[in-house]
């Protein structure tokens, strides 16, 4: 199941949407999260668009990050254990901001005067990290980019990876899919059991059906 990073500018942990959450749960068939913003979403707020494609540049990592910790935050992913959420592009701005996700989170409400984001922060079930880490997969379309090719491969477990090519989307610009990303983890010369995993056994693992080879 395809879904976006919000249904016409909604979040995805508003009320209306928990039977869809539900039902994925039981059916424990596995999500694929693409982010959705456009030119209409603006960068500051004193305007009223976003300019120069910031809202695909930028805006796209940004919403998909944002997905992902609104569906930990409103404890989605606490209620639905079997939830199995692919985000694409590698989780977006997810992997180089560790930091913030993880120690600058562990201490979420120090912050902020007016809700008590403390009592939410030590409901949870654990360490908002450990969500990220543990409970979402990532895929490897990161629009030809080395660097966070290597950002993402660091971050996510090997077995929370997943190959994906954008196939057959081909811009005119050289990023090629799936020929580039299949390039860029050729160079890193990861080990068979490593490759196999990323290219074709761990997708086999999340939807449970065997890949023609």
């Amino acid at each position: 199941m395809q879904i976006y990073t919000n249904v016409a500018g909604k979040p995805l942990d508003r009320p209306q949407y928990l039977p869809f959450w539900k039902k994925m749960n039981e059916l424990g068939k596995p999500v694929w999260l693409h982010p959705a913003r456009g030119a209409e979403v603006p960068d500051y707020i004193d305007e009223k668009k976003s300019l120069y494609e910031i809202w695909w540049t930028f805006g796209w990592s940004y919403e998909t990050a944002t997905a992902m910790i609104r569906l930990v935050y409103s404890k989605i992913m606490d209620n639905h254990p079997n939830l199995k959420i692919i985000t694409h592009h590698f989780g977006g701005i997810v992997p180089m901001l560790e930091g913030r996700i993880g120690p600058g989170n562990d201490v979420m409400g120090s912050r902020t005067t007016d809700e008590d984001y403390v009592a939410l922060r030590k409901s949870l079930k654990k360490r908002p990290l450990d969500y990220f880490k543990q409970d979402f997969y990532a895929d490897t379309a990161v629009f030809g980019g080395l660097p966070a090719t290597k950002c993402g491969l660091e971050f996510y477990p090997i077995d929370k990876i997943v190959f994906a090519s954008d196939c057959p989307f081909d811009p005119e610009n050289g990023a090629m899919y799936p020929r580039e990303t299949l390039r860029i983890l050729e160079s890193l010369n990861l080990d068979k059991v490593t490759s196999d995993k990323i290219f074709y056994k761990n997708l086999e693992a999340v939807t449970g059906r065997k890949l023609v080879k």
